[in-house]
């Protein structure tokens, strides 16, 4: 099913797997692991996704959501990155940390109106490594307008991807 923006403007990402609304209680607990180094909830959140995910076609390659190096160090912990190597290690797929990296230092999209989020992040994601042919799955904990993982998935595609999903524990669905 394709949600009203992405039928308004097509995004550089095939699909999004999502398991809840982003809102309470699951937006409470979310960012109770992101602001207060809850890092047990990364086991329970990557075997929600993986349960969610067990009867689709897997991709080659797990890519998770990149932080710019000094949010890394003001946070303490890529959230992502996280869930991401439990979700690897579960399903049984490469994860690769290093292939993209956050090139700028951005505001954090949820402080941002939705309509200044793209502009926010254009051209902050650079992958290093050639995705020739990959189909990747994209790790974040959250999609809101999907400004993010869109920006992401563009670099991985620019790279030779040949399909890109998002994979999220919760979303925002937008009116």
């Amino acid at each position: 099913m394709l949600c009203g923006a992405c039928i308004a403007s097509t995004p550089d990402f095939d699909a999004t797997n999502a398991i809840f609304r982003y809102e309470f209680p699951v937006s409470e607990l979310l960012q109770h692991y992101k602001y207060n180094h809850q890092l047990d909830l990364a086991e329970v959140f990557a075997k929600l996704l993986t349960q969610h995910l067990s009867k689709q076609a897997l991709p080659d390659l797990i890519i998770p959501m990149p932080l710019h190096p000094k949010r890394l160090k003001e946070r303490g912990f890529n959230q992502s990155l996280e869930i991401a190597k439990m979700v690897s290690k579960q399903l049984d797929i490469a994860l690769d940390y290093s292939a993209c990296t956050r090139t700028k230092y951005t505001q954090p999209q949820a402080s941002l109106p939705l309509k200044q989020r793209t502009n926010n992040i254009k051209g902050t994601f650079k992958c290093a490594k050639p995705l020739t042919g990959l189909r990747v799955a994209l790790i974040d904990d959250v999609m809101t307008t999907g400004a993010s993982l869109n920006a992401l998935a563009k670099a991985v595609k620019a790279k030779g991807a040949s399909h890109v999903e998002c994979w999220v524990l919760a979303r925002t669905l937008l009116k």
